[in-house]
Order: C-alpha cells, then sequence, then structure tokens
C-alpha cells in the first residue's frame, strides 16, 4: 500500500512539474522565496494592525513567532527522521523532471508549506471578521508551496503533509490569541 502511495506521489510530481517550461524558470525562482513576499506580508500586517490595535498586535507577532518556531523544529524533526531523499536527488525520477533549483536537504515534509499554511490559517482566522474577502490570503500558500514541485524539490505528498501541519497548527495557534489575547 506504502510503495503505491509512493508511485502516485511520484508520478504526479513528474505530471506537475512538467507542466512548467523555461520562460517561468525565473519568476518561480523568484515565488520560492520568502523575502519577495514581503510586500503583502506588510500589508496584511498593516490591516490587522489597523483592526486589532498595536497591543494585540504585538501578541499576533509573538504567536507568528512562537508559530514558526514549532513548525520549523518540527519539520527538521520529521525530516530527519524519515530521510526521504528530495525528487531531485531521487535517482529514479531526477532524470525525467525539470530540475530548476537542487538542494542536498531531505524532504518530508515541506517546511514551505507548513509555515506559510500555519501562518495564513492563523491570519485568516482573525482577518476573516473584519474583511469579506480575507480568503484570498489562501494564495499565497497554494502558489508559494507549487513553486516547490514546479522547481522539483518537493513530492506532493510533502506539501500536502505540510499543509495539514500548518493549517493545524495556525487553527491551534489562533484559539489560543482568541482564549488569552482575544478573550471572546
Amino acid at each position: 500500500m506504502l510503495e503505491k502511495i509512493i508511485q502516485l506521489d511520484k508520478e504526479l510530481l513528474v505530471y506537475l512539474n512538467g507542466l512548467g517550461s523555461e520562460r517561468f524558470d525565473g519568476l518561480w525562482l523568484i515565488i520560492t522565496k520568502q523575502v519577495y513576499w514581503a510586500p503583502i506580508f506588510l500589508f496584511i500586517f498593516y490591516l490587522l494592525q489597523k483592526k486589532i490595535g498595536w497591543k494585540n498586535f504585538g501578541y499576533y507577532v509573538l504567536f507568528t513567532a512562537v508559530m514558526i518556531l514549532i513548525c520549523d523544529q518540527t519539520v527538521n524533526l520529521f525530516k530527519y527522521n524519515f530521510e526521504r531523499m528530495r525528487p531531485c536527488n531521487d535517482e529514479e525520477i531526477k532524470g525525467i523532471i525539470r530540475l530548476v533549483k537542487t538542494s542536498k536537504s531531505f524532504s518530508f515534509f515541506s517546511g514551505h508549506a507548513a509555515n506559510s499554511m500555519a501562518s495564513t490559517v492563523f491570519g485568516f482566522m482573525i482577518l476573516k471578521r473584519y474583511y469579506k474577502h480575507a480568503y484570498l490570503l489562501f494564495l499565497f500558500p497554494l502558489i508559494f508551496a507549487y513553486s516547490r514541485i514546479y522547481l522539483g524539490l518537493h513530492f506532493p505528498s510533502d506539501i500536502l503533509t505540510g499543509y495539514i501541519f500548518g493549517a493545524t497548527l495556525g487553527f491551534i495557534c489562533y484559539k489560543l490569541y482568541a482564549k488569552f489575547v482575544i478573550r471572546n
């Protein structure tokens, strides 16, 4: 059963990665770097601060920092215990996928997917009561994490697991924030 899932995961990666073209490689290399998302993050921080005030925004930043720390450490724990090769290093498929970027670290599960989904869920849960279109925040983790498949750095299951872990942690973080900061 596990072998079948791994094989389907590889086939899906080959398909999704194969949708790319050299013309767009530079764009996806930009998309995968968090620093280029800074203007969007600053805009979201502005929206948050405007609605929840400086004190609660300070707590939001603190909760987010702890949440990202937990995400990163958990991802590292999984990566070094599972030691799954990245697609770019997997001998079975590295010759048939588009290798736009390589990395020597392990693949399972994606820190990009976990961190982006955790921060998005946490921010969304706060902003949804103030902004009708807050759901658009979810474009960030979708595009950001897809860049990892496009570049040949993660399997779809790495992304999906990162999403599930990140969404769960983001929701828990929001519940703690609501209980101790907002006090609903």
